[in-house]
């Protein structure tokens, strides 16, 4: 019964993520898509022209 307490305990206190976290979260990730958009828009499109090559082969 005393690790079920223990659980219980370390569940009502933890308080999950803050506005400050998340926010930190958004401008890194925000970040990483400005760095690398050139490289994200080349693999979106390959991807894109692949499918389409593909749905006409059907």
């Amino acid at each position: 019964m005393g690790k079920l307490k223990d659980i219980r305990d370390f569940i009502r206190e933890e308080d999950g993520m803050g506005t400050v976290e998340i926010i930190l979260i958004i401008v890194v990730l925000v970040g990483l898509v400005i760095i690398f958009k050139d490289r994200i828009t080349d693999l979106v499109n390959n991807i894109f022209d692949k499918i389409t090559k593909e749905t006409n082969k059907i």
